[in-house]
């Protein structure tokens, strides 16, 4: 059925210049259906008036909301990812928290250097601190734009360039705004599914709309999505499973870890977007609901090796504990020469063990992999007012307030230190976070007549003040507790994720304020000239001051040269200020704790941790567009240099000498820990780039035909860091693992009732440390993979009818192009590279049907 689609799809859209060049009809005029036209404005690069993208100062991606919907996948991220060439995303199988919010990264650079506004207002950002982010987004907490369903959008503007000056903080990548459709009449209702070539990942999605009249001269337009999503595995058998299984342990399955997509369940969205007009003043009111449940997979736990449950001593002998004190006999799970003893040796010794005497082989003997998961939950709302007073004095005052929620939970797995007292179904809640934003907005625009411009001075300034809150949830008592056999051995918590006990748990919060003032200036029909400062102050680490200089040169009306310099900074979120986590193990004969700390704990303070500053930035950019109505064309180089990222620090040992001087100092909790971590402001790097956009409309094969094309070329090198914070692998991982050239050439058609898209793909090369093992050669004991480049083509067809009915049919990666064979798969059972830039499922199929009244 598959191939069948495959060969359908590709000679329906390669013959539709046949079919159509048959039939002469009028161009039909571009509207939801066809690409973005020169017309359409955007509220970005500016704080002053919209602008096109073709006479923006700086570069700027307009994404119509009708084609940003039909694209193949369902994910906004995914979506963003084959649109934009600067924009990267991935598949994040066994990442943690990642697996629920996947990071993503523009330009480079972690998620949270890209700042999100909705409506031209600032997004809250999610609860997940991405502690395990493949390097690159390592220790990011960054906004979850994956909450909106994209039918709900009217257009998606990409801004390219440093605005921090204009935006405040992490808008030092660039700056993306989702505006919202905004209706009084008519609705749709869609259906879509899709399933992946292999057979899995089967896809459903509901969608609905409606406008509704709000008094005469207002709308409201409601809109709702629910989705499900079934996982998806490309994974082996691991080489240690199949040996467990080979030796006659039983229950052991293949493959034993899965590497895919995680399930998603009740995956629900609502969005609503309003604003009434009076004769004096303008209401508007927007925000969000948005639910889901997410279960990805987690590593194998062999039966036989896995320290804390089954051995502590590399699986010579199986780990038994007793219940009452009494001793229990001992059980060799390898002989002298190392092989493994077969199960049918050592399983009549297991069930001959006294009643007194525990061991997980007998609840688990095939081992076990736990499933981790989460239950995200993100609500916001922003309302507000705008009007005129007097001579032209635009003002819009507003206010917003945004929370994202995340519950962890984890099934399959034990707390190895309560023996058999595990908790029903084997199901632990480690707890939460919690990230809560408000802002208050006012704006104030003006146009200025002088004697020496061609046209007046728009002038823009405003005032923000903002407060931000990270909570930690305690999980239930089961996943952090110390259970009687601890000090046997057994590991303590939720084995896989230990909960957040009493002492990690608790609320951190800091505001601050902002003021900016923007002026843009065209002192002859050719030159435009534009600057921007702004000055804000936070509670917890003081002030900061960044500007802009933005100008734009035409040549002619077909071309122009445009270029931009600014300053950044990106402030440290409260979570990664406070937050602390710590695992407990028994070492050296005692309870011994691995903490993750604020970096102005005392103990993190001893081994070198300052309260955390921001992230700066300066970001030079310069371009050529060319413009000649039918064909646009620009090309930007940018240069983004960005000093003292914050990075999560290597675990310092906090040996018997320092314990006793910590202890000395007053800080009693030394006596408990063996380990420490701590963010820190560490390292540097350097991101230059190229991108090449263009665009051609013509009245082709008796239709409108927009041929497109966007290239993005970005380097990443490190300049300064510390030795033992930031290692080798992290380096490289940070400057290779994106392509360093991603981009795409597509073809919309659009004739009558009949539309077809063709967008082929190009992704460079990338690396990938796998399993983080965090060292660079395989000769030394790494397991990197180096990934070659790869071509993707995804393809669609459709018909929209007048009677509101529409049929759309399609693939994405037609071909099904997939990573290479991973060489060290039999390690975990990945079959390919988990972090590919295309993905690693393979092609994907889909219909969607609707209808729009």
């Amino acid at each position: 059925m598959a191939l069948g689609i495959r060969l359908a799809l590709a000679t329906t859209v390669l013959s539709v210049a046949g079919v159509a060049g048959a039939q002469e009809t009028p161009a039909p005029q571009t509207g939801e259906e066809g690409a973005t036209t020169l017309e359409t404005v955007s509220v970005l690069g500016s704080r002053t008036k919209p602008r096109t993208e073709a006479t923006s100062a700086v570069p700027i991606d307009i994404l119509d909301g009708q084609e940003f919907h039909n694209q193949p996948s369902v994910d906004v991220l995914d979506k963003l990812r084959v649109m934009v060439p600067s924009f990267n995303v991935s598949t994040i199988p066994i990442d943690d928290a990642a697996t629920l919010v996947r990071p993503a990264n523009l330009r480079g650079l972690p998620p949270d250097n890209t700042l999100i506004l909705v409506n031209g207002k600032r997004r809250h950002r999610s609860a997940v601190i991405t502690f395990l982010g493949h390097g690159l987004s390592d220790g990011a907490q960054g906004p979850d734009i994956s909450v909106f369903p994209s039918l709900a959008l009217e257009q998606v503007e990409v801004l390219r360039d440093g605005a921090a000056a204009q935006y405040g903080s992490d808008a030092i990548a660039g700056v993306i705004n989702f505006g919202l459709r905004s209706r009084r009449e008519g609705g749709t209702f869609e259906a879509f599914a899709g399933e992946y070539y292999e057979g899995d990942g089967f896809t459903q999605q509901y969608s609905a709309q409606i406008g509704l009249p709000l008094t005469e001269n207002g709308f409201a337009t409601l809109t709702a999505e629910w989705r499900t999503a079934d996982a998806t595995s490309r994974s082996v058998q691991r080489d240690d499973a199949a040996a467990v299984a080979a030796a006659g342990y039983p229950g052991v399955r293949n493959p034993a870890q899965i590497w895919g997509s995680p399930e998603t369940d009740k995956d629900h969205k609502f969005v609503a977007n309003m604003a009434i007009s009076t004769d004096t003043v303008d209401i508007y009111a927007f925000g969000n609901y948005a639910r889901r449940e997410v279960i990805g997979g987690f590593y194998y736990r062999n039966p036989t090796t896995r320290g804390g449950v089954y051995s502590n001593d590399g699986g010579q002998t199986l780990l038994i504990g007793s219940l009452n004190g009494n001793p229990c006999p001992t059980i060799a799970l390898r002989d002298g020469n190392g092989n493994l003893i077969p199960y049918s040796v050592v399983g009549p010794q297991v069930s001959a063990l006294p009643a007194h005497c525990f061991t997980f082989l007998s609840m688990f003997p095939g081992g076990f992999t736990p499933n981790f998961g989460g239950e995200m939950e993100d609500r916001a709302i922003t309302a507000g007012v705008k009007g005129v007073w007097g001579e032209g004095w635009h003002w819009d005052f507003s206010a917003s307030w945004g929370r994202n929620e995340i519950d962890f939970f984890i099934l399959n797995t034990v707390n190895a230190s309560q023996g058999p007292n595990q908790p029903a179904g084997f199901r632990f809640n480690p707890g939460g976070n919690v990230q809560t934003e408000r802002n208050v907005n006012f704006d104030l625009g003006h146009d200025i007549e002088t004697g020496f411009t061609v046209a007046p001075i728009a002038l823009a300034m405003g005032a923000e003040w903002r407060e931000e809150e990270f909570e930690v949830i305690q999980g239930d008592p089961a996943s952090f507790a110390i259970g009687p056999l601890t000090q046997q051995g057994f590991s303590i918590g939720s084995n896989g994720f230990p909960g957040f006990n009493p002492r990690t748990a608790g609320t951190w919060s800091r505001d601050n304020w902002a003021v900016y003032v923007d002026a843009e200036a065209r002192f002859t029909d050719r030159f435009l000239l534009a600057a921007a400062v702004r000055h804000e102050d936070f509670s917890d680490f003081g002030g900061t001051t960044n500007w802009k200089l933005t100008t734009r040169y035409d040549f002619s009306d077909t071309f122009a040269l445009r270029a931009a310099f600014s300053t950044g900074f990106r402030a440290p979120t409260p979570g990664q200020s406070n937050i602390s986590q710590v695992t407990t193990a028994f070492i050296d004969g005692e309870l011994r704790d691995t903490a993750t700390l604020p970096p102005t704990n005392p103990v993190a303070a001893f081994y070198g941790g300052e309260a955390l500053t921001p992230e700066e930035s300066r970001n030079a950019s310069v371009g050529l567009v060319w413009n000649t109505g039918d064909w646009q064309t620009t090309l930007d180089a940018y240069r983004i240099k960005v000093t003292d990222r914050i990075a999560r620090s290597t675990d310092f040992t906090i040996t018997d000498a320092d314990r006793a001087a910590l202890i000395a100092a007053g800080v009693p909790e030394a006596a408990t820990l063996s380990r420490v971590n701590f963010f820190v402001n560490d390292f540097d790097t350097t991101t230059t780039g190229i991108d090449l956009v263009s665009s051609y409309t013509s009245q082709h094969f008796g239709g409108e035909t927009t041929y497109s094309l966007a290239v993005n070329w970005n380097k990443t090198e490190v300049d300064d860091f510390t030795p033992g914070i930031i290692t080798e692998a992290r380096i490289k991982k940070l400057e290779e693992s994106l392509p360093r050239t991603k981009g795409y050439f597509s073809i919309n058609h659009q004739r009558e009732v009949f539309r077809a898209n063709l967008r082929v793909s190009y992704y460079g090369s990338f690396y990938e440390d796998h399993l983080d093992s965090d060292v660079v050669r395989a000769e030394d004991g790494g397991l990197p993979i180096y990934e070659g480049s790869a071509w993707t083509v995804d393809a669609e067809v459709g018909w929209k009818f007048a009677s509101g009915l529409y049929f759309n049919i399609g693939a994405q990666n037609l071909f099904d192009e997939v990573p290479d064979e991973n060489p060290w798969g039999g390690v975990a059972g990945a079959r390919y590279a988990v972090h590919a830039p295309y993905g690693f499922n393979g092609g994907f199929y889909y219909a969607r049907v609707g209808f729009e009244f």
